[in-house]
């Protein structure tokens, strides 16, 4: 077969003569390099999460790296605002203090899983229980013309003692089972009190995670969710709370009353999901749990227990 040459294309071309200058192109790119800002790149460089699993697989921490038997579980790995399992805490809660790292879309809050809980969000039906729950509360609603306001006795209260009784079911035949202990420390007090829900939590002394809100700067309380499995599981609950307390994370500060512990309350994700807070136009109390309430022995609204809730 005959090859012709001139029909070859070469893989080298020789382009025109540049009509710039060498003076000018060295003018330009010395603009260019000093318009270039390299304390961005570095403030955020930490935060970037190829560089944090160089740091930690050139230093790996023993409490943070269990034997490759333990099966480990984080729904927040590869995500900027949460623990790397890789991660010590204390690299994690330097990278991200709550006291100083901004909300920002893709920070809305900063979380920890404890890696040994068997809770797997992947489980939940929240779509189906928002139906459910969402059919359940316009069908008290149209009966009942209920306001807002927690009733406390008389036949609205025993109707929304039912309707939380169903909705809770509903929750807990669809999965929907987490809930939260909740924490408002001052933003003064958040990174302390941050700090050891977050150790605690990694090393399975608390709940199944947690999350901080991060600075939003209006300066009001930080909330800080510690979370449980099932909020059915009333031991488990409690024994949280327990630890909470122990940890001295329910105790009053600037107050004036000496080791006296203030109230948190525990809430189902289940209610948070459908919106109902408090004064709610249900007239539903929007906590299951009280930690005075349970740490003295008493219970939650269906969960056999007293109603005295928030």
């Amino acid at each position: 077969m005959e090859i012709r040459l001139e029909t070859i294309t070469p893989i080298f071309q020789t382009t025109p003569a540049s009509t710039v200058s060498d003076e000018d192109l060295r003018s330009r790119l010395e603009q260019e390099a000093a318009d270039i800002d390299p304390s961005h790149y570095w403030s955020t460089h930490h935060q970037l999460l190829p560089v944090i699993a160089f740091q930690t697989q050139s230093n790996p921490s023993p409490t943070t790296l269990p034997s490759p038997s333990t099966p480990l579980y984080n729904p927040y790995e590869g995500q900027i605002c949460g623990r790397q399992l890789s991660e010590p805490v204390s690299a994690f809660l330097t990278r991200l203090p709550p006291l100083t790292t901004p909300q920002t879309p893709s920070c809305p809050w900063i979380y920890i899983a404890n890696p040994y809980s068997d809770a797997r969000p992947s489980d939940e039906d929240w779509a189906g229980f928002a139906q459910t729950g969402e059919a359940l509360l316009e069908a008290h609603k149209t009966a009942h013309s209920p306001s807002a306001g927690y009733p406390k006795k008389g036949p609205l209260a025993r109707a929304g003692q039912k309707l939380e009784t169903r909705l809770l079911a509903a929750a807990q035949e669809k999965r929907c089972t987490s809930g939260k202990w909740m924490l408002f420390p001052s933003p003064a007090d958040v990174d302390r009190c941050w700090g050891l829900v977050a150790e605690g939590t990694a090393n399975r002394e608390l709940g199944s995670a947690a999350k901080v809100a991060p600075d939003d700067d209006s300066g009001r309380a930080r909330l800080i969710c510690v979370y449980t499995k099932d909020f059915s599981d009333r031991a488990d609950v409690k024994r949280v709370a327990e630890r909470l307390k122990a940890m001295g994370l329910l105790r009053k500060k600037g107050l004036g009353l000496g080791d006296e512990d203030r109230g948190i309350y525990y809430k189902a994700d289940a209610f948070t999901h459908l919106g109902i807070t408090s004064g709610n136009v249900w007239g539903l109390k929007a906590s299951l749990y009280s930690s005075k309430e349970l740490l003295a022995g008493g219970g939650g609204v269906g969960m056999n227990g007293p109603r005295s809730r928030k």
